[in-house]
Order: C-alpha cells, then sequence, then structure tokens
C-alpha cells in the first residue's frame, strides 16, 4: 500500500469515527448544560466551594467567576512548583524557578500549555498529576462553560442571565471530561501507553550507554492532554515518545481526541438553540476548513523535490517513522486547527509550506473545529462578522439567530477579532527589535523569524505547539509568552461574554423575507470566506517575511 493511499485511508477512518460521535455526544453535552439536576458528587463539590448552582448570573457575575477561579489556579499552580523540592514524589527534582513557573502556570490554566522545560527532567509526580493534569480538566471546562454561555444568549431573549458558570464548569468535569478521559486512558494502556508512579530507572542502550528514564501517569494525562485540547506533554517528546503515543493506533485514537469535543459542540449548539440546520451550517464550515488544511498539508510534505526526498517518500525530516507523513500531517492539522499544541513530529522540520500551514492554522483563530469550547465561540464571532458584513451589502440590519447585530454587538466582535492579533505581532516585533531575545533563535533568516512568530501565535492563541529550534526558556520568552497566553485567552472571553449578555436582552426578531438564511451552505461560503480574508489580512505581511519567503526560496 502506498503511503499516500495509507493517509487517505487513515483520514476516512477518522471522519468515520468522528461522524458516530457526532450526535450521541453533542446531544449528550445539550443534556448536561440545559440540565436543572444535580448529581450527588456535584453538590458535594459546591457545598466545598461554597457556591449555589441554581443562582443564574448576569455577564458581569459569570465573568467574575471565570477570572476568580482561573486567578486562584495560578497562583495554587505557582505555589506548587516553587515548593516542588520539598513535595515527596518529586523524584529529586528540585523546585522551578521563578519564571518558569509563572509561565508554567499561565500556560495550563489558560489551556496553552506551551512548556519550556523537559517534562521528564524537571516536574516530579505531584505536580504533574495534581497540578497540570488537574488545569488539563478545569481549563477545557472553563472554555466549554463560556461557549454554553454565548449559545445561551442567542437561545434566551430579554433577560441578561447566562446560567450559572459554577455549574456548567463542573457539570463539564464530571458529566463529559472525566468520564470520557477515563474511557480513553483504558485504550490509550490498552495500546501501550505507560501508567504507573514509578521512579527514576537506568536502561542500557543499544551500542552501549545506558540511559534514565521515569515512569508516570502518562496514559491518563496523556488522554485529557487531547481530549481537553491542551497539549503540554509528560515528556519532552510528547506525543512522538512511545510512552506517550506507542504505535499508529493509538496516533489515529488520539487525533479523534482533539476533535471530537470540538466537532460535537456544533450538535451541541443546534440542540441549545433549536435548530440542528444552524448547528450543521457551523459543522459544514469547520469541516471544510480542516479537510481543506488536511489536504494541503499532506500534498506539501508528500511532494517534496530532491534525492532525499524521494528515498524517503516525502519530507520525512522530523517525522517518526512509526506514524510517517500522513499521521503528522493529519495530527499537525488537527492540533493547530485546534488549541491543543500536542505534536507528534517538529512543525520546524517540515516544508516551508507546511510550517506555514500549521501557523495559519492558528492564525485564523483556531476554530476549525477549535479548542474545546474556545472554537465554537470562535466561530460563532466570525459569524457575527459575516452577517454584519451580508447586511452591509444589502443595505439591510444584519440578524442572526433571531437577533440584531448593531453597534454594540458588532464592537464586542470586532475587539474580539483584534486582541490575538495585536499579541502576536506586537511580541514578535518586540522581540527583533531588542537585542537579546533573537539570541534565543537556532536558525536565521526567514526560518529564525517564524520560530519567533509561531512562539507568540502559538502562545497568544492558547496553542502551545512549538516550532522547536527556539530556545524559550529565557526570562523574557518565559515572562512575555506567559503574560500573552493569558491575556490571549482571558481578554477575548470578557467580550464573549458582553456579547452573550447583550444578546440575551434582545427580544427576538422576527423571519421575513429579507432575513439571511444561515443554515444554507451560501452563508457556509460566506463564512469560510469571511474567516480567510480577515486572517490573510492580519497575518499576510508577517507570514511573507517567514514560511511564505522560505518556501518560494527552496
Amino acid at each position: 500500500m502506498s503511503p499516500v493511499l495509507a493517509g487517505v485511508l487513515q483520514l476516512l477512518a477518522l471522519v468515520a469515527a468522528l461522524g458516530l460521535s457526532y450526535r450521541p455526544l453533542g446531544d449528550h453535552m445539550a443534556r448536561v448544560y440545559s440540565s436543572e439536576k444535580h448529581l450527588r458528587p456535584e453538590k458535594w463539590i459546591y457545598k466545598a466551594i461554597g457556591a449555589n448552582p441554581s443562582v443564574e448570573m448576569r455577564w458581569p457575575a459569570y465573568l467574575r467567576g471565570v477570572l476568580a477561579f482561573s486567578a486562584v489556579s495560578v497562583l495554587f499552580l505557582y505555589l506548587l512548583q516553587r515548593v516542588q523540592g520539598s513535595l515527596p514524589g518529586s523524584l529529586g527534582f528540585v523546585s522551578i524557578d521563578p519564571d518558569q513557573a509563572f509561565n508554567t502556570a499561565a500556560s495550563f490554566v489558560a489551556n496553552t500549555n506551551w512548556q519550556s522545560y523537559y517534562g521528564e527532567q524537571a516536574m516530579g509526580h505531584v505536580v504533574q498529576t495534581g497540578g497540570l493534569a488537574v488545569q488539563n480538566f478545569v481549563s477545557a471546562a472553563v472554555g466549554m462553560a463560556v461557549a454554553v454561555a454565548l449559545v445561551r444568549g442567542f437561545a434566551r431573549s430579554r433577560t441578561g442571565e447566562l446560567g450559572n458558570f459554577w455549574a456548567d464548569l463542573v457539570r463539564g468535569v464530571v458529566r463529559i471530561l472525566l468520564p470520557m478521559a477515563v474511557i480513553g486512558a483504558l485504550v490509550l494502556v490498552a495500546c501501550g501507553a505507560i501508567q504507573n508512579f514509578s521512579g527514576i530507572h537506568e536502561v542500557g542502550q543499544f551500542g552501549g550507554g545506558t540511559q534514565q528514564w521515569n515512569g508516570g501517569a502518562v496514559a491518563s494525562q496523556e488522554v485529557i492532554k487531547e481530549l481537553g485540547t491542551n497539549g503540554g506533554g509528560y515528556f519532552n517528546a510528547n506525543s512522538a515518545h512511545p510512552f506517550e503515543n506507542p504505535n499508529g493506533l493509538s496516533n489515529l485514537f488520539e487525533i479523534y481526541l482533539i476533535l471530537v469535543i470540538p466537532f460535537a459542540l456544533t450538535r451541541t449548539f443546534g440542540r441549545m438553540v433549536g435548530s440542528l440546520k444552524q448547528g450543521y451550517a457551523i459543522l459544514g464550515t469547520m469541516a471544510a476548513i480542516w479537510i481543506g488544511f488536511t489536504a494541503l498539508m499532506m500534498w506539501t510534505e508528500f511532494a517534496g523535490n530532491g534525492p532525499a526526498f524521494d528515498i524517503a517518500g516525502g519530507a520525512m525530516e522530523g517525522k517518526e517513522t512509526r506514524f510517517g507523513i500522513a499521521g503528522s500531517s493529519l495530527f499537525s492539522v488537527a492540533t493547530t486547527l485546534t488549541s491543543t499544541g500536542a505534536v507528534n513530529s517538529f512543525h520546524s522540520s517540515y516544508t516551508g509550506f507546511g510550517g506555514g500551514l500549521t501557523m495559519l492554522g492558528m492564525q485564523l483563530g483556531e476554530i476549525a473545529p477549535g479548542g474545546v469550547g474556545s472554537g465554537l465561540y470562535g466561530m460563532l464571532i466570525m459569524a457575527v462578522i459575516a452577517v454584519f458584513i451580508a447586511g452591509l451589502m444589502v443595505g439591510r440590519t444584519p440578524e442572526y439567530l433571531g437577533k440584531k447585530i448593531g453597534t454594540r454587538e458588532i464592537k464586542f466582535a470586532a475587539c474580539y477579532i483584534l486582541v490575538t492579533p495585536a499579541l502576536v505581532l506586537c511580541f514578535t516585533a518586540a522581540s527583533f527589535v531588542l537585542d537579546t531575545p533573537s539570541h534565543s533563535m537556532t536558525n536565521s533568516g526567514a526560518h529564525g523569524f517564524s520560530e519567533i512568530l509561531y512562539a507568540f501565535t502559538s502562545g497568544a492563541n492558547n496553542n502551545g505547539s512549538a516550532f522547536a529550534g527556539l530556545n524559550a526558556d529565557t526570562q523574557w520568552f518565559n515572562s512575555t509568552l506567559g503574560i500573552a497566553m493569558l491575556l490571549g485567552r482571558f481578554l477575548p472571553m470578557v467580550f464573549v461574554l458582553a456579547l452573550a449578555g447583550s444578546l440575551a436582552e434582545q427580544a427576538p426578531v422576527p423571519e421575513t423575507a429579507g432575513t439571511l438564511r444561515t443554515e444554507k451552505p451560501l452563508f457556509t461560503g460566506l463564512l469560510v470566506g469571511t474567516i480567510m480574508i480577515i486572517a490573510g489580512l492580519t497575518y499576510f505581511p508577517a507570514l511573507a517575511l517567514g514560511p511564505l519567503a522560505e518556501g518560494l526560496a527552496a
């Protein structure tokens, strides 16, 4: 079987698995967030944190809950790392330096999981399991809660109430993420991923010499890392490490985990707004972009020219032979079109155009299908922009799902789409203006520029993957990337929740003959075009200096 055919078959198997999961999982999540009942374990949690899950919140109160919970999480994770050297199960590792502890705490709470350290050489069992893995669950649940709040803004009328943040947070963890993670961890263990709390072992190497390896609760952390679109690896090699991702079957399963909740949330959206067709329109937009990026990535990585490419069957540099070009391409597109950031190959070693596609996937806003929760609310913001543009073209007040998109709503949407590009481009420019940051680059020229552009694109978009080659463990990058991750996560949430509150206060607008049919393929095409144009106008000059210049020079 040719590698290309194998890649196509993997893609078809992945689409089939996602299709089988779409309806039951989407409906289940809609029931979870619409239920008025509380499970007994949930009641225990509410009592422990002193929350009343039955009290409805307006958007400022909902936002305060998001920010307060996240601030406490950052502080807890920071302190846990700072005292690691005194904790049992630290495997002899010392406490983490202040700048790196801040970077890691900001990263995992912001659902970014950027790592400027070697996981197996820095973090012990307590920090890995009690700190990082816990944040993998709750940071994902925060994103889902904000997305559901925006959906309620569209679904409700004549009220500013968006639900209860604490109830949405706890339900997301207890009823959705935790059960799926348990099942997924068992699958990964069956595939060969490790799950233990062993210490450091010295093992012999082929050809002489020894090497040290430590164990850990890897399978359980790996599954929520993918399922919650987190991305931080237990080992520095991330999902290219055989302890995390043993074979081709586990690789395909991990890609499935990355995509299943973000895609299924479109059905949850359709259920909650009372129109499954609206959910299908959003799904169609996400799927069109994802399939297009996957096809382009496979083409550029298989189509390399030269003797080395011909012998290897394509651009195999930086890729695991266990997965090949197809498995690596599928993974790289899935991880950068979502806010996952896990890698099973090194994006710096991709062809110029291939590396550019990984960057562009993040620069679209990671909305195809995007992160858990963040992908849905990002796509709905783009839908608001699209109907506004359509309204300008026909001279009609734009409407979406029976709600008018007026001056206030479009200001919130515009602020949302400006935050991340401003962070990416300003921090990248500052890194080249100042003398010290550029010393962290391994490469010069266009590729070196791409290393820093990728780092801030990944951080501000809450992706977490690295281009490789950049020494990010410096005070400059630890501090600025930490700031970019926090602002890139929580500033957009401010505008999302403000928009949700504004929409929930409106009375529904009756549908007329002039209403734009947002459930039709025409709107899906308009939405895809809007997304590509906004990203192109924003990032094209920067991409032209980096991956495009490198690709054209190859």
